[in-house]
């Protein structure tokens, strides 16, 4: 008989806690930047939920350094701290409860000769507020007992005196205590100021306990209401007290009729339907009758025959096998070459016990109570029927090449495997195919022999409508002047070719480098991936002729941004003629010092005075962009510096 399953009208959000979780929302709903002083309700999850939309939670003010909105929580918080808030100029909205709010009221109408005792938990945030908006004197208390033990003289020197209790305070200890309070000071004023929904929410908790084998209570682990329906519940019947669906127990609940749930007023309605909902499903698979002892028996002399198809449930698992249960006499086991073609793997890591599977009778022993059964020869039956439906659709399989052998390599898909010949392999003839080797690989079935059990694929096929789609594609979106990221494929003594991803475009020579280079490695090698920009197209013969030099890269836009006629530089001597010196000015750019610019004095031949390799300095007298000269002249400085030495000096003042 399946157990009844109870939630209780009052479990979940109480009005307070509600009007919390919406002014929040709110807020972030608006776009505002918010945090909450404390968490805003005792439940994890939901504070988690918050924080996941942007609603920090602080300890205090000051922590709120961004200036964005802080929310007081719904157990609210002393009267100082809305004096910090209000100093601190930061946007607030009060969430505290209005039941909450009313005790505040109270509390502050004390007057500093007068007395607050307030029933309740001391640790709990909503006390500690309310002790916060008291000038007179304060108690806790939590018990009856606690209260005798206040001395009586202790009452009579207070002008005032004052009861009220923790809104979410146990309803039967709180009467208790009232009782008490009116025996020992006639004179005080007595709030019954616990929640309404904490009242009957714990009297709904009592009655359903009563009834039930067991009741599920949940709630954050901070929760005081929580903590109180749990105790409330205890004495009654045996009590699960969970925060999540996560954490109930199959095992709580065996041979129960009746199972109710509640759960604190911090507790959102998401997180009752689960535990709700998972609570079915477990009394559900309770509820699943067992065999009979008969069909037991009956089961356990079915027979089993080579072939047959049966399904394994999991036992156990050893290095070299796997146990598993297929309902009758015999022992079934899978050896490891009969679960897997890959000699590498280990069984634990392909099954786990309590798994369900399909596997083919191979060998039945009778004298030893055994049955060898495999996993791998049905899967390859399935997966043969796919790889002949694949060779039908040309349908697109994966594999792994487990093997290269004579003639090609072989790949494994579904259980099948499939041969690959070596001109099949590769997208050009004459690659090594060791380099496939235990990689995904994707390729298309070409021929099937069903007698044999065989087929044969094409790697190749697939890489060539990959390229044929790829290259209609570039052809589509390619135009001049477009930049393409691309890998230098190889390399000739005219250039390099790139791959720009299913075409190949040519960079020549000449422009690979601004300078004189005698050959393209000197700038790239072959996988280097490089930028380049499409120069010329020619589309009827599928050429494209591409660009990798930058014109901010030419060192002549270089030299005219940065040099100019009269400029003195320092240079380097490259090579002597008989007419002069080439001297390097930037890297990629000589300019010519005439024989006659070398010196002040006659000079029979340059290398009288000037070497390779040696720095002197110039002055640029002539910059020709247009036919790329540089005339410089160490002679013009020499003569400035005569200049300078022959002149007077001023004579002083």
């Amino acid at each position: 008989m399946k157990a009844k399953l109870t939630v209780a009208e009052t479990a979940g959000f109480c009005f307070g806690v509600q009007r919390a979780a919406d002014l929040v929302t709110a807020c972030l709903d608006a776009g505002e930047k918010v945090c909450t002083l404390g968490p805003l309700i005792h439940n994890r999850q939901f504070v988690d939920e918050l924080a996941a939309r942007g609603a920090a939670v602080v300890d205090f003010p000051a922590q709120d350094t961004d200036g964005r909105r802080i929310v007081i929580r719904s157990h609210g918080v002393p009267r100082k701290i809305y004096d910090e808030i209000e100093a601190l100029g930061l946007p607030v909205t009060d969430a505290t409860c209005p039941f909450v709010l009313k005790i505040h009221r109270i509390a502050a109408s004390v007057p500093e000769d007068g007395l607050l005792i307030v029933v309740g938990d001391e640790a709990h945030p909503e006390v500690q507020g309310i002790i916060g908006h008291c000038s007179g004197t304060v108690r806790v208390v939590s018990s009856p007992e606690e209260i005798l033990q206040i001395p009586h003289e202790y009452f009579a020197r207070k002008s005032d005196i004052i009861f009220v209790c923790q809104t979410t305070f146990q309803k039967n200890v709180w009467e208790k205590c009232a009782v008490t309070a009116k025996k020992v000071c006639t004179n005080a004023k007595i709030f019954d100021t616990i929640c309404n929904a904490t009242s009957l929410r714990q009297q709904e908790a009592a009655r359903l306990a009563e009834k039930s084998d067991v009741m599920i209570v949940i709630g954050g682990s901070h929760s005081s209401n929580t903590a109180k329906l749990a105790a409330i519940c205890r004495p009654l019947c045996k009590t699960v007290l969970i925060e999540t669906a996560a954490e109930l127990d199959p095992a709580d609940f065996e041979g129960a009729r009746s199972i109710a749930i509640t759960a604190g007023a911090s507790t959102p309605a998401r997180i009752i339907k689960e535990v709700h909902e998972t609570m079915s499903e477990i009394l559900e698979n309770q509820n699943q009758e067992e065999l009979s002892f008969e069909e037991m028996l009956n089961q356990s002399f079915k027979s089993t025959y080579n072939g047959e198809k049966v399904t394994g449930i999991v036992t156990s698992i050893a290095p070299n096998e796997i146990a598993v249960d297929i309902g009758t006499k015999h022992a079934g086991y899978v050896p490891l070459s009969e679960l897997t073609d890959d000699p590498a793997a280990k069984p634990e890591d392909l099954v786990h016990k309590g798994d369900e599977l399909e596997l083919l009778v191979v060998r039945v022993n009778d004298v030893e109570g055994t049955v060898m059964l495999s996993k791998k020869r049905l899967d390859a039956q399935a997966g043969f029927e796919k790889v002949m439906g694949a060779a039908d659709s040309q349908e697109v399989l994966d594999g792994v090449v487990t093997e290269v052998i004579k003639g090609g390599v072989l790949a494994l898909t579904n259980g099948v495997k499939v041969f690959i010949p070596a001109s099949q392999a590769t997208m050009s003839r004459g690659e090594p195919l060791e380099g496939l080797l235990r990689k995904q690989v994707q390729f298309k079935i070409l021929e099937v022999n069903r007698q044999r059990r065989r087929a044969v694929g094409s790697i190749r096929a697939v890489l060539r409508d990959q390229r044929k789609e790829l290259e209609e594609k570039f052809w589509a979106d390619v135009e001049v002047g477009k930049h393409y990221t691309g890998t230098v494929k190889s390399l000739t003594d005219y250039g390099a070719f790139v791959d720009l991803g299913g075409v190949d475009g040519m960079v020549h020579i000449s422009e690979l480098s601004w300078g004189k280079i005698k050959h393209p490695s000197q700038v790239v090698k072959v996988g280097d991936v490089i930028d380049v920009y499409v120069k010329d197209i020619d589309p009827e013969k599928k050429k494209i002729s591409l660009g990798y030099k930058k014109d901010e890269d030419n060192p002549w836009t270089i030299l005219q941004n940065n040099y100019s006629v009269g400029q003195v530089v320092s240079v380097k001597i490259v090579s002597l003629t008989a007419f002069g010196a080439f001297a390097e000015l930037i890297p990629g750019i000589d300019g010519l010092i005439h024989i006659s610019q070398i010196s002040r004095e006659r000079v029979g031949k340059p290398s009288d005075v000037l070497s390779v390799g040696q720095q002197v300095d110039v002055k640029i007298t002539e910059l020709d962009f247009e036919r790329h000269r540089i005339s410089l002249s160490i002679k013009a400085l020499l003569e400035e510096q005569a200049e300078a030495e022959a002149a007077p000096a001023e004579p002083a003042e």
